[in-house]
């Protein structure tokens, strides 16, 4: 039994056997060959070699007689590699000496020079890193070792082990047979942790280099509480994890009981608890656990779901679906909040050095009005439909603020001029991600119908940390002290201007921290699907009074850590049932 620990950014116990994938999205098992077998294992390799040959003169001379001889040559140089006499006597040792199955033989070699030829100065050698993965991947295939999709061609569970799942990627997991994940990188707040919520898959991610030693038939146990991936499992830790399950599906079915009743402390006070969406398809979650709304729907995943840009009735239907499904209780559609760099329909001339300090959210927008343009005409359009607010994302002047909400104005004289329904009268807001926008909220508060703090931006920024680098992971914490004192900050602005305030971060998710937001006066969280009832439970276990209490000794705290603990004291005294054991 292994146990590693990384962290936790989607709730929840899953078990299943190990399907591993290597960085390319392909299934690279670990796996030895009998001594007998070896000998057998390298002719299946020479086998490989002979029909990837055959395929690349095939493109050499095909790509010649269209693009020209030099382009042509790009193949002439990977059958170089293909025959190199050190490729080869490497891969025979593996194979012959370590008993290496051919397939894992290969994606260790190749993959070692590629990383070789990547750290080179020279970038005309580091590019060619690129062709030996190429090859890579073309002996795989003729080896029978790899599908091209091999996410699309599941028929029993699995945990998926990768070393990064993108959004996209997260996205696209089938939920049938996806019990759960884990990655070597990544880190709390991310668009891969957001979508693995929304999905309800439980997963651990920055785990660290581990992959190299899964074996192919490994059972593995994903803890998305607290971080722990175990691999192998002996029978008493596997019969644990198996109780614990039980035990959360017994919780999930006393919850349930909650939904139809109001959000409310034990003293009455009325908390306005929405959702957070990033897919249409979750309205049905939100609306069996009783959310009052819909306070954040993401909509990057029209961008990341395609390679082509979202047309206007892209836009369009999505939102109206949601809309009309949630049948007049508020949506807040937040607009475009990716970075350039995440954008492969339209690519940057060059690189970001810092894609997080760069031309991201309403920066991207305002700078490519003709993306803009269809996502705000849509969500015009699908405002006849209900309850529809807009939010933009990362204001951090008031001009891009002006700029923005002139444009809105400016597509409804379009869409009035072309007899398209619309409303224009819809509420306007801004998320306040920035320390920035916190310094000049009394300024931003008389131009916004209403205000939302987006907690993992706001902590990313005011901490000066990636949330999604693992080396400094550990910095990133919604419940430091420095963060704390800019949300009440901004509560105390939205107070004295009357101006509807809520937390839709990743922090109003956690039952303990809820009960400090509503200590420092939130009184609209909006939080994933699948901690409606949990934080419903929290709320109506408490009393106005001890939540201020909760959020003034909070307050007294230097670092997160104590904030936290004290927080899960806390709740342990007044919502016990919600303590994960």
């Amino acid at each position: 039994m292994v146990e590693l620990q990384g962290i936790p950014v989607s709730p929840g116990v899953a078990i299943g056997p190990a399907l591993v994938l290597d960085p390319d999205g392909y299934r690279i098992p670990r796996c030895l060959v009998a001594a007998e077998d070896a000998e057998g294992e390298y002719a299946r390799l020479q086998t490989a070699v002979d029909a990837v040959s055959a395929l690349l003169e095939t493109n050499r001379l095909e790509t010649s007689a269209v693009a020209g001889v030099n382009t042509g040559d790009i193949f002439a140089a990977q059958l170089q590699m293909l025959h190199d006499p050190r490729l080869h006597a490497e891969l025979g040792r593996r194979i012959r000496e370590e008993r290496q199955s051919a397939a894992y033989a290969v994606s260790r070699v190749l993959h070692n020079y590629a990383a070789a030829l990547r750290r080179l100065d020279n970038p005309l050698l580091a590019d060619r890193a690129e062709d030996v993965l190429d090859i890579e991947k073309q002996l795989l295939l003729q080896l029978g070792a790899v599908s091209r999709q091999p996410l699309s061609e599941l028929t029993e569970p699995v945990i998926v082990l990768s070393h990064v799942l993108t959004p996209s990627e997260t996205a696209s997991l089938d939920r049938r047979y996806v019990r759960g994940f884990c990655t070597e990188t990544g880190g709390p707040g991310g668009h891969t942790a957001i979508v693995a919520k929304g999905l309800e898959l439980p997963a651990v991610v920055g785990i660290g280099t581990f992959l190299e030693n899964i074996g192919a038939a490994a059972t593995v146990i994903v803890d998305g509480d607290r971080g722990r991936v175990i691999i192998d499992p002996d029978e008493e830790t596997l019969a644990h994890y198996e109780e614990r399950l039980q035990q959360r599906e017994s919780l999930a079915a006393r919850l349930a009981e909650l939904k139809d009743v109001p959000a409310e402390t034990a003293d009455k006070v009325r908390i306005q608890l929405s959702a957070n969406i990033e897919f249409p398809h979750e309205t049905e979650s939100c609306l069996e656990r009783g959310a009052d709304g819909i306070g954040l729907y993401r909509t990057e995943f029209l961008y990341l779901s395609s390679s082509e840009e979202p047309s206007e009735e892209d836009h369009y239907e999505a939102y109206s679906q949601v809309v009309r499904e949630m049948n007049g209780r508020p949506v807040v559609i937040r607009t475009l909040d990716l970075g350039a760099d995440k954008m492969g329909q339209r690519p940057l001339a060059e690189q970001e050095h810092n894609p997080f300090l760069g031309l991201r959210s309403i920066r991207l927008s305002l700078k490519n009005l003709d993306l803009f343009r269809p996502q705000l005409r849509a969500v015009l359009r699908a405002a006849v439909h209900g309850d529809v607010r807009v939010m933009f994302p990362l204001i951090t002047t008031m001009a891009e603020l002006r700029q923005a909400r002139m444009l809105l104005n400016v597509v409804a004289e379009d869409l009035n001029e072309a007899g398209i329904p619309y409303r224009s009268d819809i509420p306007v807001g801004m998320m306040v991600e920035v320390p920035a926008a916190v310094i000049m909220l009394d300024r931003f508060v008389k131009e916004v119908d209403f205000l939302s703090i987006g907690t993992n931006d706001l902590a990313q920024y005011t901490l000066a940390v990636d949330r999604s680098n693992e080396y400094v992971a550990d910095l990133y914490q919604s419940c430091d002290p420095a963060v704390l004192r800019l949300i009440a900050s901004s509560v105390k602005v939205a107070d004295a201007n009357q101006t509807p305030l809520a937390v839709c971060g990743e922090m109003s998710s956690n039952p303990g921290r809820a009960l400090l937001l509503i200590g420092l006066g939130v009184r609209n969280l909006s939080v994933p699907p699948s901690a409606l009832h949990r934080v419903k439970k929290a709320i109506r276990s408490v009393t106005l009074k001890q939540c201020i209490q909760i959020a003034e000794r909070a307050m007294t705290f230097e670092a997160a850590r104590d904030v936290d603990l004290y927080l899960q004291d806390r709740l342990s005294a007044l919502a016990p049932e919600l303590i994960v054991h």
